[in-house]
């Protein structure tokens, strides 16, 4: 079946992978390396899938020689293509085909959910993500004994949005022996009750108490979600991709991917923790394969949890809940050891780092280490969603890279202002002051946790508003970046991010005709209009790769 697919996909690429060709009657648009922007009408892809010009083409009878293929436009907006610079590839793959809790709006509704799945899977474990006590107005974290009555004696394991807490029920905590004496392990919280029996709430490093006895999906399996993951976020525009946290298992089904001519996509894969990277690339990073669409260049670390389970690392004791101030999964000396080990061998840090005690630890060791390790290393911290206001210049220093989620903002700006208090929000979601104190701004969705969709991160990017434009004038509005600056964010930044900027984020000779044709020109509508922008096709590397209303890339 294998072999078919692939015999067809032969027969229906486009002619644009063997010959020079043409783009043209389009209203072109991209940045160039500093940021300004550039028109054009028309571009020629050469045959080895980057481009060779832009110019712009005043007549038909002006065609250059040697065009071997022509594709017209009709007039439509052509940008380079989206770069999310923090996603996790499979955790989307396996969202697509498992239980989706993700938008349910009370516990009721979560549990009617959860009921009709079991009743149409047979499986013997449930599991699935996307549940948000928050939306719920629950004021509390859902229990093991509410989702015994849906699910049975089936152990169920489900992960909170943001991936940083499992709902889990007494089937599960019974297959994974989890009981009132089972201690915290280091770096995570079991939720327990007033007489300390677990309520079924595992947060960050606790997970894992029960991620061990979850069956692993089956190779196939792997290969579907990734292929769906893949169609998803080509579909939304999204050309190229930062994996953070590739395990092994992920690697080697990117690499299978790649061996059978099905991975399109491009992904700046971050290994699952400093082993998983130095079991991939043995030495050091990993040669750009497969046409410069894999390479494993960096190692993800985690220096605390995510603000909606209070797993956050926070300087001063949240304000919903006095005592508490989050989980620091490492000490001072333990994450500069990891960093130190990455870095001997070249690898680029990226660390995740959300609550502003977290964030300031960060800073302290990429302090220490600048001095031993030179050259051009790129630090990297992911979300940097609480910062204390004093350690916003810090950014600014080591060429270090604030990698953010715009949608983040508007999904937690009410929880936010519960754990938090109205006085503790100056460094919160801070872009602007990234860009104002010197780091380099990334963008992303960190999908799966946000739904992957750029035009929605950048129209919140420039408002801080909601799909429903709340809260009127933006949330913190002295933090709204320009139009400009939240498209170098998704492009060049997100390129730059990850050593890639010689090959894709911008359209220019001799990079990767990798481009979008969407259905508005993005700097010329108001932020709603941007948020409904409509992808109409991906091109990477001058091959088309999908099509709205198509079935299948072509």
């Amino acid at each position: 079946m294998m072999r078919l697919l692939l015999a067809l996909a032969m027969l229906i690429m486009p002619a644009a992978a063997f010959a020079d060709g043409i783009i043209y009657n389009v209203n072109g648009l991209t940045l160039d390396e500093d940021g300004n922007v550039v028109r054009f009408n028309a571009m020629i892809v050469g045959s080895d899938g980057r481009v060779v010009k832009l110019f712009d083409l005043d007549r038909r009878d002006d065609f250059p020689e040697g065009m071997e293929w022509r594709a017209d436009m009709e007039g439509r907006t052509l940008l380079p293509g989206m770069i999310d610079g923090h996603g996790h590839v499979m955790g989307l793959g396996f969202q697509l085909s498992q239980l989706n809790l993700t938008g349910t709006q009370s516990l009721d509704a979560a549990l009617a959910q959860v009921g009709q799945w079991a009743g149409d899977n047979s499986a013997r474990w449930i599991v699935g993500r996307g549940w948000n006590q928050e939306i719920w107005g629950l004021g509390r974290f859902p229990t093991a004994q509410e989702l015994d009555s849906v699910t049975g004696d089936r152990p169920t394991v489900l992960d909170r949005v943001d991936g940083h807490a499992l709902w889990v029920n007494s089937a599960a905590l019974q297959a994974a022996g989890i009981t009132k004496d089972t201690p915290d392990p280091a770096g995570g919280r079991i939720e327990r009750d007033a007489q300390g029996n677990p309520i079924g709430i595992l947060v960050d490093a606790a997970m894992n108490l029960i991620r061990d006895h979850v069956p692993q999906p089956t190779p196939r399996e792997s290969n579907a979600a990734f292929l769906a993951a893949q169609r998803y976020l080509l579909a939304q525009g999204v050309t190229a991709t930062a994996d953070m946290g590739t395990t092994v298992e992920d690697w080697l089904l990117y690499r299978r991917m790649g061996d059978i001519g099905l991975l399109e996509i491009r992904i700046m894969s971050y290994g699952h923790g400093v082993d998983t990277a130095l079991e991939v690339g043995g030495q050091g990073p990993t040669p750009w394969l497969y046409g410069d669409r894999l390479r494993m260049g960096g190692i993800k670390l985690y220096a605390d949890g995510a603000l909606g389970s209070r797993g956050a690392w926070l300087k001063a004791d949240y304000a919903d809940a006095p005592g508490q101030t989050g989980l620091g999964f490492l000490s001072d000396d333990q994450l500069g050891n990891l960093m130190v080990r990455g870095a001997m061998d070249n690898f680029q840090i990226a660390v995740h780092a959300i609550g502003d005690r977290a964030n300031s630890q960060v800073l302290d060791v990429i302090d220490e280490l600048v001095d031993t390790f030179d050259g051009d290393r790129r630090w990297r911290i992911e979300h940097a969603q609480i910062v204390d206001p004093a350690d916003l210049p810090r950014f600014g220093k080591h060429g270090i890279i604030a990698s953010m989620q715009p949608v983040h903002q508007t999904s937690d700006m009410a929880m936010a202002e519960a754990r938090l208090g109205p006085d503790r929000l100056a460094g919160a979601y801070a872009w602007k002051s990234m860009i104002d104190n010197g780091s380099l701004l990334v963008f992303g969705s960190d999908f799966p946790v946000e739904d992957p969709k750029p035009f929605i991160g950048w129209a919140v990017a420039v408002s801080r508003q909601d799909a429903d434009l709340r809260p009127f004038g933006g949330w913190q509005p002295q933090e709204i970046v320009t139009r400009e600056q939240a498209w170098a964010a998704y492009t060049i930044n997100a390129a730059y991010a990850g050593f890639a900027e010689d090959k894709v984020g911008r359209l220019a000779p001799g990079m990767q005709a990798d481009f979008i044709i969407v259905d508005r020109d993005p700097l010329n509508v108001s932020a709603r209009q941007l948020r409904e922008t409509q992808v109409l096709e991906t091109w990477i590397g001058g091959e088309r790769v999908w099509k709205l209303g198509e079935e299948e890339p072509n």
